[in-house]
């Protein structure tokens, strides 16, 4: 399984790196990032994370009656990519607006204890929930398909839709929930929708800068 999971993020640096070899579209802007709040539980936290009685369904029902997707957000205490995704990614207005507008966001502590009922009514702590998904890293990010209809009986594992596996820089993060929100993976693969937005945007003469979206 970790092979597996290793040789598909490979193959997605690979490819991405295929797509930015081209210097006359990259540009970097790194500054210095807000710092990231913490919650009880010691993770990051967003004033705009989902407040959930932790049952699955019902936060994906709740989100569906105002047409935004469910995002499940694996993190830990302690995580130093967890605080990058935080104080890089979400902090950013544009990436914070797009994800809000489009998606509510739960999190779940990987090692945590509180309840959590997954889509096919069974209980369990946070931890068991993320070895029954096999999430093996933090963060990892999971994409819950919008619809469930003719779906019970199924786990979150099998209604996933989508994944981002550790920590991606700002310009492939938001470009990932731009690709889920449109649900793009109907039609193409990811790093295909990837290649075709560096495409347009090179056509337009615009400048790629992967840490500043």
């Amino acid at each position: 399984m970790t092979n597996k999971i290793d040789q598909k993020r490979r193959d997605f640096c690979f490819n991405t790196a295929a797509v930015l070899s081209s210097p006359a579209i990259f540009t970097s802007s790194l500054t210095t990032p807000a710092r990231a709040a913490l919650n009880a539980s010691g993770l990051h936290t967003q004033p705009w994370f989902l407040e959930s009685f932790m049952d699955l369904k019902e936060d994906h029902a709740a989100l569906a009656k105002k047409n935004k997707k469910l995002a499940i957000f694996f993190e830990q205490e302690g995580c130093p990519y967890c605080r990058e995704m935080h104080e890089k990614n979400l902090s950013k207005p544009k990436i914070s607006k797009f994800i809000q507008d489009n998606f509510g966001v739960l999190q779940i502590d990987l090692f945590g204890a509180k309840e959590v009922t997954d889509f096919d009514g069974k209980a369990m702590e946070e931890r068991k929930l993320g070895a029954r998904w096999g999430v093996q890293f933090t963060p990892t990010i999971i994409f819950i398909r919008p619809s469930l209809d003719g779906l019970s009986g199924l786990n979150g594992k099998q209604l996933t839709v989508g994944k981002i596996p550790g920590y991606f820089r700002p310009f492939h993060f938001i470009t990932y929930f731009e690709y889920m929100a449109g649900e793009h993976y109907k039609q193409i693969d990811f790093q295909r929708f990837l290649g075709a937005k560096i495409a347009r945007l090179k056509k337009e003469g615009n400048k790629i800068d992967l840490w500043a979206q």
